[in-house]
């Protein structure tokens, strides 16, 4: 048993030299680097110990790798912190430009995706000889559908795109968590037996408490914040007031039974449009900006590595990976369809357009949270198919979504000017 500052050291360690291996010899995108270099390390490990199996390389990392809770470490831990840090910079202004976007793909989105997702993947399962019930196969849908915000933000970073269109994604990646893990508690309850009694009311009655209790803690817990900060000016207690609001908030929405996710994003979008204009300093919006980067940075870099890191001790069922392999190509047409579902349902929207479903297509980037979520699956005969389908639409999305999706950009705007030179 070793230490949590081992652990801590072990995986900043890896952090570094596997940051600077890419940076000095790979061009890829400084996440999606951390994530391929830790799992191939996690294959190459795993080659060297059947090599030479006397020396128990591969007994030794994954002994250390058991001793993380993935879903604790993610959901409990670094999620909290990651959403702050994206909302924070996030333009509120804009965000409200946006609102009727980021509302429709976040809640009718989610819902369309989980739906359509699960029930071509219950159809594929049947069709493969690996069948899942449907209940299992909804529950994919559940915890696969809604867009990853730590990942969708890391990727962001390497792309250009409009900023109408990019706050539509940060908004929809920020906002869908609450509705995409009420959705997958609910279903998780039906297909283990446990969750028939609640009808459609009890569910509409979870996501409001849930999701709106998240975002009305956030914004109370926010607003204090902030006039405790305009009350002085002093960087150093400033910088500690944020860090005291996601872990207070954080906290108290999970002993409040709602979503911790939703209220830390609600405190950062207030703390985030008010604390620069009226309770800042300029000093004190560089500590706090430098902070909260860093934060960012850091984390990201763990996150993405424990992912890749995380094949060592993930156990797949061989018989499940010809149904993991074709969950990533239903998961991207469930996608497409969700974000097209809106344009069809409220047409007299001009808010929506058609020229943005590819791109938000391939936009859907998921990451750590959807494994997390597949990790806390009780153990059953199907989690292991699960968690197969989980990881396979993980790395494709970051891995090939995410190094490709500059190119979609480009390809995006370059339609965008020639509709535009056609009009003229």
């Amino acid at each position: 048993m070793i230490s949590i500052f081992d652990l801590a050291a072990l995986l900043l360690t890896l952090s570094a030299l596997f940051g600077w291996l890419n940076r000095r010899f790979l061009p890829l995108p400084h996440a999606i680097g951390l994530l391929v270099m830790g799992l191939l390390a996690s294959l190459a490990l795993v080659a060297l110990d059947l090599a030479f199996p006397q020396q128990h390389l591969y007994e030794a990392l994954t002994t250390v790798l058991r001793q993380i809770d993935f879903t604790e470490v993610v959901m409990n831990g670094m999620l909290a912190f990651l959403l702050f840090a994206g909302a924070l910079n996030l333009n509120l202004q804009a965000l409200r430009e946006r609102a009727w976007p980021v509302a429709t793909l976040a809640l009718v989105g989610t819902a369309v995706s989980t739906a359509v997702v699960g029930l071509a993947v219950w159809g594929m399962s049947q069709a493969l000889g690996h069948a899942l019930p449907l209940s299992w196969a909804l529950v994919f849908g559940a915890l696969i559908s809604p867009t990853d915000p730590v990942a969708v933000l890391a990727t962001l970073k390497n792309v250009q795109v409009p900023q109408a269109l990019e706050v539509e994604m940060q908004g929809e990646a920020l906002f869908n968590d609450g509705v995409g893990v009420v959705l997958f508690t609910v279903l998780l309850g039906f297909a283990a037996g446990g969750g028939g009694e609640r009808g459609a009311l009890g569910i509409a009655e979870l996501l409001l408490v849930e999701a709106g209790g998240g975002i009305l803690l956030g914004l109370v817990t926010g607003y204090i914040a902030y006039r405790a900060m305009r009350a002085i000016d002093d960087f150093s207690v400033e910088v500690l007031i944020t860090l005291a609001l996601v872990t207070g908030t954080y906290a108290l929405a999970q002993k409040l039974g709602t979503s911790g996710p939703l209220a830390v994003v609600a405190a950062g979008l207030l703390v985030g449009e008010r604390g620069p204009r009226y309770a800042m300093s300029d000093r004190t919006q560089g500590y706090v900006s430098a902070l909260w980067t860093l934060v960012d940075e850091v984390l990201n870099s763990v996150l993405f590595l424990l992912i890749g890191l995380e094949v060592l001790v993930l156990r797949f069922d061989a018989s499940a990976l010809w149904l993991a392999a074709a969950s990533v190509p239903l998961v991207i047409m469930g996608r497409g369809v969700a974000v097209s579902v809106p344009l069809l349902l409220f047409r007299w929207s001009d808010r929506l357009s058609a020229r943005n479903v590819p791109f938000l297509t391939w936009a859907g980037v998921r990451g750590g949270i959807s494994v997390a979520l597949a990790l806390s699956v009780p153990e059953s005969e199907h989690k292991s198919a699960l968690l197969a389908a989980t990881y396979a639409v993980v790395l494709f999305s970051i891995i090939v979504q995410g190094s490709t999706l500059g190119l979609v950009a480009r390809r995006t705007l370059e339609e965008r000017m020639h509709e535009g030179e056609a009009a003229t």
